[in-house]
C-alpha cells in the first residue's frame, strides 16, 4: 500500500522531467515494476549512490540526486564555515543533468561550486578537491557499469572517497529531506554562475593535474623513438583527451584510436559492458591490433580510473588480467627505481585483500614495505593519507588493486587510469628496447616466482529478491563455512564483518584491526585463496580465487575446479 502511494505522489509531483513522466505512466497497471522502482531508496555510502536511470526512490534521477544532495550540503554547512565542492561527471546518460542539479542545491544553499565544463576522469575531481581546497566532490559516473546505469561519487576534503563515518553522517542528514515537500532547495544555474556561487574550473586546472602525472614517470623520454605502436580505446568515456595528451607529452607517437569508441556516448552501443576487464568490450581495439599490427591495445572504462591492456603475442594477443598488469607495474617501478637509486628509503606499497599474492614477494626482493587493506581504492588512499600525516607521503610508491585500479603518486587519491596508461607504455617501451615483450616479461615473473593464477567470477542478483538471496548466501557461509576447498583443506577462515580470523587446525582466533566488510576469506593449504564478498556497487557477489600450481595450465585446471567447488557449496 505504501509503494502504490509513493508511486503515486511521484505521479502528481515529478514534473521536471519529461522522460520520468512517460515512465510513470507507463507503468500504471504494472505492480511489478512499481514495486521495483520504489521498495525502497537508493543506499547512500561510501561509494556514494548507483543504480539504474530512471523514475522511483530507487532509481538515478533528478530527485534522488537532489535529495542526496541537499543531504550532503546540510552535513557541509553543519560542518563548515564556507564550504565548497569540486563537481564533474562523465559520458553517462543524464550524467551532465545530474551534475548541474547537484550544482543548483549546493548553490542554493549557499555551498561555492567548482564544476567542469565537461566530462573528465574521476581522478580528477579528486585532484580538483585537493588543488581547490574544497570540503567534498562529486563525480556523476557508474563506472564500468551497463549503459542503464548511472551513480554519484562523494568524495573527502583529503581527496579519498568519503569515509564511513561521514557517509553515515551525509545519509542520515538524506533521511531526513522529502522529495517534494520543499526541504530540498534549488537555484537557478545561470543566476549561480553570474553571482559566484557556481565557477566553471579552469583549464589551468588540468594542465596542473597532467604535470603531476607526468611527474611520476620512471623512464623518462624513453618512449619517444621507441618504434611503440599502440591502440587506444576510451569506451566511449572520459580518457580520450587527458590519457592522449599525457601520452603525447611522454612521446608516445604511434596511436590508433578506436573510431567507434573515441566519442563521448553513454548508450555504450558498441560495448554494452564498457568494463576493460571484458574482453567482449575490447573487441573491436583488438580488431584494429591485428590490421595495425600494434605492439599495445589500451582500454579505459567510461569514468577513466581503470584501465585494461591487450599485448602482443605470437599468434595474437592476450590480454592481461588487473593482476598480472599490476605485478607487472610494480616490479618495474622497484626494479627501475631501485636501480636508478630513486628508491625512497624505506618505500611502502599498498594492495588490497583480493589482490595477488604475488605482489608481496615482489616486494620483499625490493625491501619495499607491503601494506594489505579492504577491497575499495579509499583504504589505499587512507594509507597515503596516514603516511601525509606523518609528511612521510614520499615513501608511497605504487598501490593496485585487483580490478584494474592503479596509482603512482599522491596528487589524488583514488585510482587514475591517466597515470597507469602513461606508466604502461613507458613500461612497453622500456622492454621493447630489451628486446622483450610484456607476454615475456610476464612470463619471467612468474618463472621467478611461481604461477599464481588468480581468478574473479561475479554472480548477479537483480531486484528485491535478487538482494535476499545475496544476503542469504554470505549467512549461509558464515554459519557454515567449508572445511575444504576442490581437495585442499581450508587452514584459516576469516570474516572481516565479525572482525575476526581463525586457525582451523589449533582454533586459535584473533581480532583483524580493519573496518568492518561483509568478507570472508579461506586460505588453503598450498598458499591458495578464496575471498567472497558482494559488490559495493552493484547486485553481486564475487568470488576471488588465488589457485598455485607449477604451470599456468597446472593453475588454471585448479581454480577451474575452486570455481566448480565454490558453486556447489554456495548452491548456485
Amino acid at each position: 500500500m505504501e509503494i502504490r502511494k509513493n508511486y503515486e505522489l511521484w505521479r502528481e509531483s515529478a514534473s521536471d522531467d519529461a522522460d520520468l513522466i512517460e515512465e510513470l505512466k507507463r507503468i500504471e497497471s504494472d505492480d511489478n515494476e512499481i514495486y521495483e522502482r520504489f521498495y525502497r531508496e537508493l543506499k547512500f555510502g561510501t561509494a556514494g549512490l548507483r543504480g539504474v536511470i530512471g523514475a522511483g526512490t530507487n532509481r538515478m534521477n533528478i530527485y534522488t540526486v537532489r535529495k542526496a544532495t541537499q543531504g550532503l550540503a546540510n552535513f557541509l554547512n553543519q560542518k563548515y564555515e564556507k564550504p565548497s565542492v569540486a563537481i564533474s561527471h562523465d559520458s553517462r546518460i543524464k550524467a551532465d543533468l545530474f551534475a548541474r542539479e547537484a550544482a543548483r542545491v549546493l548553490a542554493a544553499n549557499g555551498v561555492k561550486v567548482y564544476l567542469s565544463r565537461e566530462l573528465q576522469p574521476t581522478p580528477v575531481v579528486s585532484f580538483a578537491v585537493r588543488e581547490l581546497k574544497t570540503n567534498a566532490g562529486i563525480m556523476v559516473t557508474a563506472s564500468h557499469n551497463p549503459a542503464k546505469y548511472n551513480g554519484y561519487k562523494c568524495y573527502g576534503s583529503d581527496g579519498c572517497q568519503m569515509t564511513d563515518v561521514n557517509a553515515d553522517a551525509v545519509y542520515e542528514e538524506i533521511q531526513k529531506v522529502d522529495y517534494f515537500n520543499g526541504d530540498i532547495k534549488l537555484a537557478d544555474f545561470e543566476e549561480s554562475l553570474q553571482s559566484g556561487l557556481i565557477e566553471w574550473i579552469g583549464d589551468d586546472l588540468y594542465e596542473t593535474y597532467l604535470s603531476k602525472v607526468a611527474e611520476q614517470s620512471v623512464n623518462t623520454g624513453i618512449c619517444k623513438d621507441s618504434g611503440l605502436k599502440l591502440v587506444y580505446t576510451p569506451l566511449n568515456g572520459a580518457g580520450n583527451k587527458l590519457v592522449r595528451k599525457i601520452l603525447a607529452r611522454m612521446g608516445v607517437e604511434d596511436i590508433t584510436v578506436v573510431p567507434e569508441q573515441e566519442m563521448p556516448d553513454g548508450s555504450f552501443s558498441t560495448c554494452p559492458y564498457p568494463n576493460p576487464e571484458i574482453k567482449e568490450a575490447l573487441a573491436l581495439g583488438l580488431e584494429l591490433c591485428a590490421r595495425t599490427d600494434a605492439d599495445l591495445l589500451l582500454a579505459t572504462d567510461p569514468d577513466s580510473d581503470r584501465v585494461g591492456i591487450a599485448v602482443k603475442i605470437k599468434d595474437g594477443y592476450r590480454l592481461m588480467s588487473g593482476n598480472e598488469t599490476g605485478i607487472m607495474l610494480m616490479n618495474y617501478i622497484l626494479s627501475c627505481r631501485k636501480a636508478q637509486g630513486t628508491l625512497p628509503e624505506e618505500p611502502v606499497a599498498v594492495k588490497t585483500i583480493v589482490t595477488s599474492k604475488l605482489v608481496d614477494k615482489i616486494c620483499e626482493k625490493y625491501g619495499c614495505e607491503l601494506k594489505t587493506v579492504l577491497t575499495g581504492f579509499k583504504y589505499i588512499g587512507e594509507q597515503i593519507l596516514l603516511l601525509e600525516q606523518k609528511q612521510q607521503e614520499k615513501r608511497y610508491v605504487f598501490g593496485f588493486e585487483e580490478s584494474y585500479g592503479y596509482l603512482a603518486g599522491t596528487y589524488v587519491r583514488d585510482k587514475d587510469a591517466v597515470v597507469a596508461s602513461m606508466l604502461i607504455c613507458e613500461m612497453a617501451a622500456y622492454y621493447r628496447q630489451q628486446g622483450k615483450s610484456l607476454d615475456e616479461v610476464m612470463t619471467s615473473i612468474y618463472d621467478e616466482f611461481g604461477y599464481y593464477l588468480n581468478r574473479t567470477e561475479s554472480f548477479e542478483f537483480d531486484g528485491a529478491a535478487g538482494m535476499q538471496k545475496m544476503s542469504d548466501i554470505m549467512s549461509g557461509l558464515r554459519e557454515a563455512h567449508p572445511v575444504e576447498i576442490a581437495g585442499f583443506r581450508v587452514t584459516d577462515f576469516a570474516d572481516y564483518l565479525n572482525s575476526y580470523a581463525k586457525e582451523l587446525d589449533t582454533g586459535k582466533t584473533t581480532e583483524i584491526h580493519l573496518p568492518k566488510s561483509n568478507v570472508l576469506s579461506y586460505s588453503l593449504e598450498g598458499g591458495g585463496a578464496v575471498i567472497v564478498r558482494p559488490s559495493g556497487t552493484e547486485p553481486k557477489i564475487k568470488v576471488y580465487m588465488t589457485a598455485v600450481g607449477t604451470s599456468q595450465e597446472d593453475a588454471a585446471a585448479i581454480a577451474e575446479n575452486m570455481f566448480a567447488a565454490m558453486k556447489n557449496i554456495m548452491h548456485i
